[in-house]
């Protein structure tokens, strides 16, 4: 009954595309490579993308994907074939697709911006359903199955340089089994109908997220960044590029700022103009905390906050926090030298701090009194004598 028993087999309908339409990306497996610095064998990352017209495809291992690898890998595809297809057709893997939806899925911001730059739409396929992108799915078994079946390699870079070889002089040059012709023929037949490949490559960032202090800046590598038209306190989105570096509104994504990315850490990129002069609680704090070092050293810090404002706190900050390391009265008389010298800096008063510590460490060595050195009779931590003396009278009469 079992052998008489009837089964209707599963429909697949067969699509058709126009030249320079569509085009089809995966990951798959590769061959087994060397792994770098080790007598192991694994396999990479088989990366494929093939034009549905022409089944013509591009192929490269990686050991490693991220959002821009899997970026610079499309890149290097459109390249490949000479252009650009109308829209791309993906899995819902998170290199590619942040938030999978069936009618509005969210890319990731590198990638949305590569194909963006490119004029590409993502098209990505239902969550389980790979037959959406059955010819790349085919053209990566064939890779495996053809190419690279039973071979080893020593790096990826072999494996890369024999499937580039295996792809112009073999797999380019087969006769498809559905089309019944040649690769390369079809393949000529579709790159008119691909789109052009824009000037300039794509400009790789990654984004953060940052938080407008109180100086109206952002922090970004050590550095200080204008942020305004943002608001004191608010979130921003932050694009940092090779060479520049863009301040966005985070919900509409709309450009604030842009700025010439720092070379030095501590840069403060902030107009004269747009300084903030008015103390905060911050600011009152750190000179009440620079106060009770010594009057040099709130001279000092009244001084800097007067000439930088705001954005000079943390300079502010290193100062008041030197009494962690070094007694107080050696930072007080760094700051006095500081003042005679008319360097207002952080730095600078770190290291007169750090000779004048020196000094002293070395005076109390040879058995000199050190000449900053003054014994201090009057603080809330010392009590009376009298205390002291009823302290010590319990404790022999206990002892007793």
């Amino acid at each position: 009954m079992a052998r008489l028993r009837l089964s209707e087999p599963e429909q697949f309908d067969r699509l058709s595309f126009l030249p320079g339409e569509e085009m089809q990306v995966d990951y798959g497996q590769g061959a087994l490579t060397r792994v770098p610095g080790s007598d192991k064998y694994r396999r990479p990352r088989l990366f494929v993308a093939t034009l549905r017209y022409s089944r013509a495809s591009f192929r490269c291992v990686v050991w490693k994907s991220s959002q821009q690898v899997w970026a610079e890998l499309h890149e290097r595809a459109f390249r490949h074939f000479g252009g650009c297809p109308q829209y791309v057709v993906l899995d819902n893997l998170k290199e590619g697709v942040a938030k999978p939806d069936l009618y509005e899925p969210q890319l990731n911001k590198v990638y949305a911006a590569t194909l963006a730059h490119y004029r590409v739409v993502a098209d990505p396929a239902r969550v389980r359903d790979p037959n959406r992108k059955g010819t790349v799915e085919n053209a990566i078994q064939h890779t495996q199955a053809t190419a690279l079946k039973g071979r080893r390699f020593e790096s990826v870079q072999e494996q890369n340089e024999f499937l580039a070889h295996w792809e112009l002089n073999w797999a380019v040059k087969r006769i498809h089994g559905t089309e019944r012709r040649q690769v390369q023929a079809m393949l000529e037949e579709e790159r008119p109908h691909l789109q052009p490949l824009p000037l300039l490559g794509m400009q790789y960032f990654k984004e953060e997220e940052r938080t407008v202090y109180d100086d109206g800046c952002v922090r970004v590598d050590h550095s200080s960044y204008a942020a305004r038209p943002a608001a004191i306190g608010t979130q921003v989105l932050v694009r940092i590029y090779a060479r520049r570096l863009e301040i966005r509104e985070p919900s509409t994504g709309a450009l604030l700022r842009t700025h010439p990315l720092a070379e030095r850490p501590g840069t403060v990129v902030l107009p004269q103009s747009e300084r903030i002069f008015n103390p905060s609680r911050e600011t009152r704090h750190i000179l009440r905390q620079a106060a009770e070092i010594g009057e040099h050293a709130a001279r000092l810090c009244q001084l800097m906050f007067a000439i930088e404002g705001r954005v000079g706190q943390r300079k502010l900050w290193g100062i008041v926090s030197l009494v962690r390391r070094y007694p107080a009265h050696c930072v007080n008389a760094a700051c006095a030298h500081a003042l005679e010298q008319g360097v207002y800096s952080y730095k600078r008063v770190q290291l007169l701090t750090e000779e004048l510590f020196a000094q002293a460490v070395k005076a109390v060595e040879q058995g000199q009194a050190p000449s900053t050195a003054t014994l201090t009779q009057q603080h809330e931590l010392i009590r009376d004598s009298d205390e002291y003396g009823e302290l010590f009278a319990a404790a022999a009469g206990a002892q007793a």
